[in-house]
């Protein structure tokens, strides 16, 4: 049994702005892209302690190639009789209603999540994740890497079935506990990020399940979320904007063509419809934050992620999704 060395001496002493009860995630997915699908997916329930009330699992049938089953260990005859995820986002939306979900790199499974409810037409009832890995580096934990299996060693906790989602959702959940009991007799401020649910969606074809890498049951691909064969998932190489670059944006102004604009974090509006339309109205979008970036777009400016950091550090200016949205609809002519 884990020796629980960080307990909070007094009920009073629990900060009163924690969450009132989490939900510890874990997704398993056919890749890492925005194109992939949830296979399986676990919830643990914890109340406003850490303690857990109850846990829950499923597979989940992604109605195309499973992906890297070597690496989840669940293959095309194993999910064929899986229910599809509109068929569980009812029970799902259940355990994570009213919690903040709690993950290991909280970004990717919130993704995957949002996606996959965006698909169904849907939204999840999530307000807020907590990242299990900016935990640690808040608390300090003498850590040498941010993997889940060094984490769940920091605390003794011990992992049985690696890349399992019910397993991997139960070793957070027990090294959750103490890492919540630190924070909270430290009085620290735990590191919540705001949740957006999609708002649209446009998915591409994909190929069914079944078609397994070299067509052999259990096959893989070359890498998780690298490159597949068939096609299915084209590059897209957006051309270069015609214009010149006119500078940086400023506040009380209209956006100008040429202008370059760079993406960080969630987004209601799925990115790549986002980009597109900023394409269209003839900004320049980049992937990467530089002293040439005219405006940086993000729904979460504390979220210290390297292209905010980078953004104070440049002057760049920073908008939310939703200034950016009016902003799109009257973006001035670039100079003649």
């Amino acid at each position: 049994m884990l020796e629980d060395r960080t307990a909070v001496s007094s009920p009073t002493e629990w900060p009163a702005a924690y969450p009132q009860g989490d939900a510890v995630v874990d997704v398993e997915t056919t890749g890492l892209a925005r194109d992939d699908r949830i296979i399986s997916a676990a919830v643990y329930r914890l109340d406003a302690r850490g303690e857990v009330e109850d846990h829950w699992y499923t597979t989940v049938n992604p109605e195309r190639d499973p992906g890297p089953v070597w690496i989840h260990g669940l293959t095309s005859e194993a999910l064929e009789g899986a229910p599809l995820f509109q068929d569980i986002a009812a029970e799902f939306a259940a355990r994570l209603a009213g919690r903040v979900l709690v993950a290991h790199n909280a970004v990717f499974d919130w993704q995957m999540i949002a996606r996959e409810y965006a698909r169904a037409r849907s939204e999840a009832p999530v307000k807020h994740r907590l990242c299990t890995i900016a935990l640690s580096k808040e608390l300090r934990l003498p850590l040498p890497n941010h993997k889940l299996e060094t984490l769940a060693a920091h605390f003794g906790v011990v992992q049985r079935r690696a890349h399992h989602a019910l397993d991997d959702a139960r070793v957070l959940a027990e090294a959750f506990r103490p890492s919540l009991r630190a924070a909270a007799a430290g009085g620290l401020r735990l590191p919540l990020h705001e949740c957006r649910p999609l708002t649209e969606w446009q998915d591409r074809p994909a190929p069914l399940i079944g078609r397994q890498a070299g067509g052999s049951p259990g096959g893989g691909y070359g890498g998780y979320g690298g490159q597949r064969g068939g096609g299915w998932r084209p590059s897209r190489r957006r051309p270069a904007c015609p214009y010149p670059n006119p500078g940086r944006y400023e506040v009380g102004k209209p956006l100008k063509q040429g202008m370059r604009v760079a993406f960080s974090g969630d987004t209601s509006v799925e990115r790549e419809l986002l980009e597109d339309r900023a394409t269209e109205a003839g900004l320049h979008v980049a992937t990467s934050l530089s002293r040439l970036t005219s405006l940086l777009v993000t729904n979460d400016p504390d979220s210290g992620t390297s292209k905010v950091v980078k953004a104070r550090q440049y002057g760049t200016p920073i908008v939310d999704e939703a200034a950016f949205g009016q902003l799109l609809g009257d973006v001035e002519p670039a100079d003649a």
